[in-house]
């Protein structure tokens, strides 16, 4: 009986974290933030992009009340040096996944009006060319964590 009840309280902790939304022929898996501290300007966002249709749908803009705006950036080592450049409108293939995690493609939240708070989450806005606006809830994780694709 102890075993069953830690398995459930295991699989109830698993799905809590394991979010994710469904519109049309996209769907959006477990969008996150990292903590941000007092007087940091931005935060950052990562998630995937699921296009299970014939055809391609491109992500044209985000937005979300806790920023002024949002911008999609691309991290690159160049020369032993992460950098970092803004990544423009993202096409998501025809049953492909386009995913912005750490050290790659992410979304930034400039100009936070407040501190991202571990626990919490915001709400965030995906607008996509053909599918429309798509909200989700960023849920802000605790420093360190890495979500299992």
């Amino acid at each position: 009986m102890l075993r069953l009840l830690f398995t459930m309280l295991a699989a109830s902790a698993l799905a809590a974290h394991a979010h994710h939304y469904s519109v049309g022929n996209l769907v959006i898996g477990h969008p996150w933030s990292r903590p941000t501290a007092q007087g940091m300007p931005t935060g950052v966002a990562y998630l995937s992009i699921t296009n299970k249709g014939p055809n391609q749908d491109t992500l044209i803009g985000a937005s979300t009340p806790a920023a002024a705006r949002v911008e999609f950036h691309r991290t690159s080592l160049e020369a032993g040096m992460a950098r970092m450049r803004p990544a423009g409108a993202l096409v998501v293939e025809p049953n492909a996944t386009l995913t912005a995690e750490p050290g790659g493609l992410h979304l930034m939240l400039v100009d936070l009006k407040s501190p991202l708070v571990e626990g919490t989450s915001i709400p965030l806005v995906l607008q996509f060319k053909s599918a429309g606006p798509i909200t989700v809830q960023l849920i802000v994780e605790p420093q360190g964590f890495a979500p299992h694709h």
